[in-house]
């Protein structure tokens, strides 16, 4: 059962370090939430360590940037683990081969950009489908239409046995009063249809090693015990802080506000009945981080 909390501070002093969402949690994909940032700033100042855990298809430095633009500022958090700096790894390893096919919008393009901590990468180029060894999906072409739109040549891309690399595992995301698709709903439609779908975002493992690994640069003796994931994310942020062992603060008051009739405070008994629907057991929940 989880327990219903009014603030981080009730909570904050059990745990050395916080791996915290952004969208819904910190920034409503327009500006930043001042609760939220004064309750990380808060706890950074007891000592505190806060890693910023996206589904991001942006390396780093692109979400630097995004949040510097929201207004998230630079003490409310000391460092960033990005699926798609997970999912760059990857596909410079070779995950979907050199001859890929993008499926993502023009501001996405960064995603290419050579990385330094793979050795001996893979030449990428990027070309036409019918051309292309793999997919990488950084979210649909236009986010407001439906994914379903993609399926023509998700079925020529299945029928050719590409795999498909998805940047983001979300499935939606809030932008302010706009609900957006996420290229998790492309990557659950290719698997639908039978396609192969490759994941390093939230709940996967991926994300949760790269997160740990920017927290031993900080920090080289937090156990997974001393961590709090925050989220609002049922089937990302909760699910995977569930399979990696990790405690976790869901914000009811982000996707899930309409379910759990959160009006500053989740309806207690609409939380139950979410939680049990989704088969999902955070250890805390909020409305919204404050």
């Amino acid at each position: 059962m989880t327990r219903i909390i009014t603030a981080l501070s009730e909570i904050s002093a059990d745990y050395r370090a916080l791996f915290v969402d952004l969208w819904g949690c910190v920034h409503d994909g327009v500006r930043a939430l001042p609760e939220a940032v004064a309750a990380l700033q808060a706890y950074r100042q007891t000592g505190g360590i806060v890693v910023l855990l996206t589904n991001s298809p942006k390396p780093r430095k692109g979400v630097e940037t995004q949040l510097d633009h929201f207004g998230v500022p630079r003490d409310a958090w000391d460092t960033i683990a990005t699926s798609g700096d997970s999912a760059r790894a990857a596909m410079f390893r070779g995950a979907v081969g050199e001859q890929v096919f993008f499926i993502g919008e023009d501001r996405d393009m960064p995603f290419f950009d050579p990385i330094k901590v793979v050795e001996d990468p893979v030449e990428i180029t990027l070309t036409k489908l019918d051309q292309a060894t793999g997919i990488v999906c950084t979210g649909p072409f236009d986010p407001a239409a439906d994914p379903a739109d993609l399926r023509p040549q998700l079925l020529y891309a299945k029928q050719k046995g590409l795999k498909l690399l998805c940047a983001n595992p979300d499935i939606v995301v809030d932008r302010g009063e706009r609900r957006e698709w996420c290229a998790g709903a492309v990557a659950q439609l290719y698997t639908e249809m039978g396609g192969e779908s490759l994941y390093f975002g939230k709940p996967h493992p991926p994300i949760y090693d790269l997160a740990r690994r920017r927290l031993q640069v900080l920090d080289q003796n937090i156990t997974d015990r001393a961590i709090l994931a925050i989220g609002d994310g049922i089937q990302t942020d909760i699910r995977g802080a569930m399979g990696e062992e990790i405690d976790s603060l869901f914000i009811s008051g982000g996707l899930a506000r309409a379910e759990t009739r959160t009006d500053g405070q989740p309806d207690p008994d609409a939380l139950t009945a979410y939680l049990d629907t989704e088969k999902a057991a955070p250890t805390f929940t909020i409305g919204h981080l404050r």
